[in-house]
């Protein structure tokens, strides 16, 4: 794995990374989510999945606006993710005072898979935060949860104009 991690810094790879912040972050995103789920292939689990259900887990119960508030995931793919991991028999519905929401949970099949794929998530992020450094890491984090807060009020205010101002046909 460290040879991989350290491919990614290469002065090849600087090189083929684009002005654009999204395609270069799109770029970086998948080679990153392919090195974690090349780590996790054992258990089963690729890393959005696991993403998905150590959040279920965190929250106790969540429900879909919950999940995607709090990945930054859009409810399409969300749901989709979902019903793989309901028809996997590691997440079921929970019951909710609102018959509207769908409230997720872990059966204790997803407690167990969740389990087995901790300790191959860990020497994962351990590996790329050798590489990486854990003070670099926490100075892209803080930079990228910036990019992120950024992405997300830009596009909710789009959504709001388009809204109060519609296109006329």
């Amino acid at each position: 794995m460290t040879r991989r991690v350290a491919k990614l810094t290469t002065g090849q790879d600087r090189d083929r990374l684009s002005p654009c912040v999204c395609s270069t972050l799109r770029m970086v995103t998948r080679a990153v989510t392919q090195l974690y789920d090349d780590v996790l292939r054992p258990s089963g689990l690729r890393v959005t999945q696991f993403s998905i259900l150590a959040t279920i887990a965190r929250l106790g119960e969540a429900n879909l606006k919950a999940l995607q508030d709090t990945l930054a995931i859009d409810q399409t793919t969300l749901t989709r993710s979902l019903a793989l991991l309901e028809r996997a028999g590691v997440i079921e519905r929970g019951s909710h005072p609102d018959g509207r929401i769908k409230a997720m949970r872990l059966t204790s099949k997803g407690r167990r898979a969740l389990a087995a794929a901790r300790p191959l998530w860990a020497r994962a992020q351990g590996g790329v935060l050798r590489e990486l450094g854990t003070k670099a890491w926490a100075d892209a984090q803080r930079r990228l949860t910036h990019l992120l807060h950024v992405a997300v009020t830009k596009r909710r205010l789009g959504q709001e104009r388009r809204r109060v101002h519609p296109r006329s046909a």
